[in-house]
Formats: structure tokens, C-alpha cells, sequence
């Protein structure tokens, strides 16, 4: 008997109760499409939820053993849901995706015909941004040019976390030890064979997005700092650089004195001189704090999430 390829489907879920119907009707669909050259699962993370996604995805498991479930202790972020997700799959290759269908399931046969093509990792690029605001879509397009000037692995703009991974490219990312990544970046770091599908993001199916600012620049920062150490090397350069405006600016004012006589006191000018100073090294400093942060979350090794509850996949992973 041919051996028949699985694609697998790593999805994390955080209160997505109005998606997980229609998710699974369209994933379906796919399968049934596609269904005369392929197996599938589809891995569900259900990340600490408040909502009833968990009830909803136990009916899905029980209408549909292909639809898994690994229930979460409490939430985990998006990027501890789809780890967990991902370390529970067992497929040839493997989808990872959103639950709340911005991520369409309809593309999923052309990340297969990429993979068969021989590209073992097939991500998805963003061409347009529905119902998102300006402020987002200004802020992506900062983030991505900063980290591809400064990040050891460029990521292409506009990539996304849907992308197809093949088992050897999962495997080797499952078995990197680092507690904070920054995914998109990882990927790349990884080397193996890649290619983009462009597509146009659409807005959520429903419920309600968990986007917020302040949390979503803490991990830009966090990200950017991860995936380089470049910042780092801007310290000795802004130190030498105002050295030597001081220097200049110090020999400057002896020649005057010398030729013109004291000038009258410059407090303002001190002053504001001090406060550039200050402003210069308090961020020097804030930036290798949080190095030291990162630092201290690596060393004590804590688990990246917990799992509660398995239906489905036969092995059990603690982060």
C-alpha cells in the first residue's frame, strides 16, 4: 500500500468561540479537496481561553477525531500557543495558521504545491492589510524596516507566521532551546529552502481582536533585541562620537578664550548638554537591561507553556 503524506495544521486559539465552526467547515472543505493525496490533522492549542472555545473544539474533536486538542494551563501568548501546537504535530509537513480566518484555509493547497515543488519552507506575504488602522499598518512597516537593518536574519516585509513548514524544518525548530524567539527571524535563521505566496490579509471572521499597543511594542523591542546583537554595539559608537564632539567642542572653546577672552557663563548651555547626556545613557543603559532580561529568562529555563488536557495527540510536551 502507497504510504499517503500527512499535512498537519498547528493552530493556537485564544477566545475564537465565533471562529471555530467556520475555521473548521473551511478546513474541511480543503481536506475534502485534496483528500485523494493527503491525510490530515489539525493540532488546536487552546491557550487559556475565557470564552467557551474549549467546549466548542471538544464537539469538533468528537464530530472529527482529525481536529486535536491540546488545552493550555492559562494563556500563553500567541507565540506559546502555536509552540505548542507545533510541538504536537506529527505530519509530513505542517500549516501553522490563526484561528480568527485572516489566515485563509483556501490557500493551504498552494503551500502544498510549493512544498511538492521542493521548498521546504513556504511563508505568506502580506500585500494588503483589511481593517486594520493606519497606525498598525505604519507600525508593521517600521518594525520591518528596523529589524531587517538590524537583525543577523532578514525577514522578508510583510511575512507572516502562515507559512507551510516541512517535518525536517519543524523539527530542527522544535529542538532550538531558546525560551524567547522571534519567530519570523528564526525561520530564516534556519536556512532551509523558502519561498513567499503573496495574499491580502482579511479582516477578522469574528470576535474581537487582542491586539494592543503597548504589549505588541514591548515584544517588537523584546524581538528586535533577541535576533541581534547589533544594538549592543551602538553603545562604544554613540560613546566615542559624543567624545569627540566634546573634545572638539572643549578645544574650541579654550581657542576662544584664549584669543577673545571668557565668554559670559553658558548655563543653559550646560545644561541642556547634561540632559542630552543623561537622555543618551539612560537608553544605552535601558537597552542592555533588557538583554539582561532576556538573559535571565534563558537561564532559568522555565517552561515556554503548560498543558492541561490532550485529546487526540499521543505524546505529551511541557514547553
Amino acid at each position: 500500500m502507497t504510504h499517503r503524506p500527512t499535512i498537519s495544521i498547528a493552530i493556537p486559539a485564544y477566545n475564537e468561540s465565533a471562529n471555530v465552526d467556520e475555521l473548521a467547515a473551511r478546513l474541511t472543505a480543503v481536506f475534502d479537496e485534496m483528500e485523494d493525496r493527503y491525510d490530515f490533522e489539525v493540532v488546536i492549542c487552546e491557550n487559556g481561553s475565557q470564552d467557551d472555545t474549549y467546549d466548542r473544539l471538544l464537539a469538533l474533536h468528537d464530530r472529527d477525531p482529525r481536529f486535536k486538542i491540546v488545552q493550555l494551563v492559562r494563556n500563553f501568548h500567541m507565540e506559546g500557543g502555536m509552540l505548542a501546537a507545533l510541538d504536537h504535530v506529527t505530519g509530513d509537513a505542517c500549516v501553522i495558521m490563526s484561528a480568527d480566518l485572516q489566515d485563509p484555509p483556501e490557500l493551504i493547497p498552494l503551500f502544498v504545491e510549493k512544498w511538492e515543488e521542493g521548498f521546504e519552507v513556504v511563508f505568506s506575504v502580506i500585500t494588503k492589510r483589511h481593517g486594520e488602522s493606519i497606525f498598525r499598518r505604519a507600525a508593521a512597516q517600521f518594525f520591518y524596516w528596523i529589524i531587517n537593518r538590524i537583525s543577523d536574519t532578514p525577514v522578508p516585509p510583510n511575512a507572516s507566521d502562515f507559512r507551510l513548514v516541512s517535518r525536517e524544518a519543524y523539527t530542527a525548530f522544535n529542538n532550538l532551546s531558546e525560551r524567547f524567539r522571534m519567530v519570523r527571524a528564526l525561520w530564516g535563521w534556519l536556512g532551509f529552502r523558502s519561498t513567499g505566496i503573496e495574499y491580502e490579509r482579511e479582516e477578522r471572521a469574528g470576535g474581537a481582536s487582542k491586539f494592543n499597543a503597548f504589549a505588541t511594542a514591548g515584544f517588537a523591542i523584546r524581538s528586535i533585541l533577541a535576533s541581534s546583537f547589533r544594538p549592543l554595539a551602538i553603545a562604544p559608537v554613540i560613546g566615542l562620537t559624543l567624545s569627540a564632539l566634546s573634545f572638539l567642542g572643549l578645544s574650541g572653546i579654550i581657542v576662544r578664550a584664549a584669543f577673545f577672552g571668557v565668554p559670559f557663563p553658558g548655563f543653559g548651555t550646560l545644561v541642556a548638554l547634561q540632559l542630552l547626556l543623561f537622555g543618551f545613557l539612560f537608553l544605552i543603559l535601558g537597552m542592555i537591561s533588557e538583554y539582561v532580561g532576556l538573559t535571565f529568562n534563558e537561564v532559568r529555563g522555565r517552561p515556554r507553556y503548560l498543558v492541561r488536557r490532550l485529546h487526540g495527540p499521543t505524546h505529551t510536551e511541557q514547553g
